[in-house]
């Protein structure tokens, strides 16, 4: 895994750096401070697979930086790291173009996690706001996101959500799709965390109401 890395805090960003380094066998780590060394190292680095990018560090002007970052580097996910979790916040840092939203105050393995669910193809969302634990008074406004969905799955997992709805277990959608096991499970999770559902018959019902089978 290649990674792109930049946050102005630098206890911070070493102290992630070598938590990525200890769990990721040969993992490659490019890193900066503001917002500019991020764009020098992607154009440095075409082959890196993700960039985790401090949304209040030099440069970024909010979601403007994280919009300039995209346009630069259509192809590369971007994940944003920030203390801040204001739910109005996430809304905006995803419809500017990053794929996932990583609160500061977050554990290790969650960090881990959402990396490798981007990195599957996905957009990850803190657990707090999917399950409205802590911001049900703001949840409408990612319900009301839902329209939106299918352009947040990619063609595979739209054809794994096919499957689901149809009622295919996941050995099923293995062979029709000639995929492993574990990568099913990581599509099925993406599907739940993008249509903001968490079982599979949800999935199915909020799919043909959005128009996603048709």
């Amino acid at each position: 895994m290649k990674l792109i890395l930049a946050d102005d805090h630098t206890l911070f960003r070493n102290g992630l750096a070598l938590l990525l380094k200890a769990n990721c066998a040969g993992c490659e780590i490019w890193a900066g401070d503001d917002l500019e060394a991020a764009l020098a190292e992607a154009a440095a680095h075409p082959d890196a697979d993700v960039a985790l990018l401090d949304l209040n560090m030099p440069g970024m002007e909010g979601v403007q930086g994280i919009r300039r970052f995209v346009q630069r580097n259509p192809s590369l996910p971007v994940i944003i790291l920030t203390g801040v979790e204001e739910p109005q916040k996430i809304q905006e840092v995803l419809s500017a173009g990053a794929l996932g939203f990583i609160p500061k105050s977050s554990t290790p393995a969650v960090m881990l996690s959402a990396i490798q669910l981007v990195l599957s193809g996905g957009t990850y969302l803190p657990p707090q706001i999917l399950s409205g634990a802590s911001t049900s008074a703001q949840m409408p406004d990612f319900r009301n996101a839902r329209p939106r969905a299918p352009t947040q799955l990619t063609e595979r997992q739209m054809q794994v959500l096919r499957l689901l709805a149809d009622g295919k277990p996941n050995k099923h959608i293995c062979r029709e799709l000639d995929i492993e096991e574990g990568t099913v499970k990581a599509h099925i999770a993406t599907v739940f965390r993008v249509l903001d559902v968490t079982n599979r018959t949800e999935a199915a019902n909020v799919a043909r109401e959005m128009g996603m089978l048709d």
